[in-house]
């Protein structure tokens, strides 16, 4: 990095911004190094998934396997917690 490490999570996080553009707010969300991938379906998400990646493939970038976590029903990310939301049919009498 040309002016230090200081600049690098901004510069990282420019990068994953840029690559991940078509699908931001879509499916995905950024934030430095964590790619959260969110869908309504099971087909959906294994479709998204596929998308991220190959994304990242593409970019010659790589995610570390013992990190990454699939196929949640309940999500903490940036101190917010994420989870599957069940539709609830309601009878009115």
């Amino acid at each position: 990095m040309p002016f230090g490490l200081t600049n690098a999570p901004a510069t990282f996080m420019d990068l994953m911004n840029s690559v991940f553009k078509p699908y931001l707010d879509q499916f995905v969300v950024v934030f430095i190094d964590d790619i959260l991938v969110y869908s309504r379906s099971g087909e959906e998400h294994e479709r998204h998934l596929s998308i991220v990646l190959q994304t990242l493939r593409d970019k010659q970038l790589f995610a570390k396997l013992k990190k990454c976590e699939f196929w949640l029903d309940k999500v903490f990310f940036l101190r917010h917690v994420i989870t599957k939301m069940v539709s609830q049919l309601t009878l009115e009498k």
